[in-house]
């Protein structure tokens, strides 16, 4: 599959086809979202806001959550909001969502299977709790709250900073208003 990426990838450059989105790099509308990394969501997300190349900053994790008030999905909002000027912040989850109920026995059963040693799993346990960690959420919109009180109740975010909640129906694209 890579290799076919890869071949695909030099007609898109030799033929030019990037130019239609060619942007700054800044977002547009000064706006960050934080979503779920879902593959229905991956043109879904943008045509249903209106959202065109360049015009917002798009985090995607599984889930559309904030594990750690210091995770990479935190970082990026900062670097979001100081660098890039972002003012606004919309967190949207999606229905039918594969993080809801997640369970972490589940995927430690499935580590197991493929190979991953118990030394493996002592070992990333010291590092953190693999319970909390791969377990999902069983209630969209309470995540949905607790993701966007995160963001709003972090030290480093300044309080001028819009942050809004939001679950998209991964069918229509409808979204609902949670916060």
């Amino acid at each position: 599959m890579i290799d076919q990426i890869l071949s695909y990838n030099q007609r898109f450059v030799a033929e030019k086809s990037y130019e239609p989105f060619v942007t700054s790099g800044q977002p547009d509308m000064k706006l960050a979202i934080v979503s779920c990394m879902d593959t229905r969501l991956t043109q879904l997300l943008p045509n249903a806001l209106g959202l065109k190349n360049g015009d917002a900053k798009i985090i995607k994790v599984a889930g559309g959550t904030i594990l750690t008030p210091y995770d990479s999905v935190i970082r990026s909002l900062l670097v979001a909001i100081y660098e890039l000027d972002c003012k606004e912040i919309m967190v949207i989850h999606h229905s039918g969502c594969g993080a809801c109920n997640m369970e972490a026995n589940h995927f430690l059963h499935l580590m197991c299977e493929r190979g991953i040693t118990d030394e493996a799993i002592r070992e990333a346990e010291q590092h953190v709790d693999l319970h909390e960690y791969l377990d999902g959420f069983h209630d969209t919109e309470a995540s949905v709250r607790r993701t966007v009180k995160a963001i709003e109740q972090h030290p480093l975010t300044p309080k001028d900073i819009i942050v809004r909640g939001f679950i998209i129906d991964s069918h229509t694209g409808k979204l609902t208003v949670v916060s």
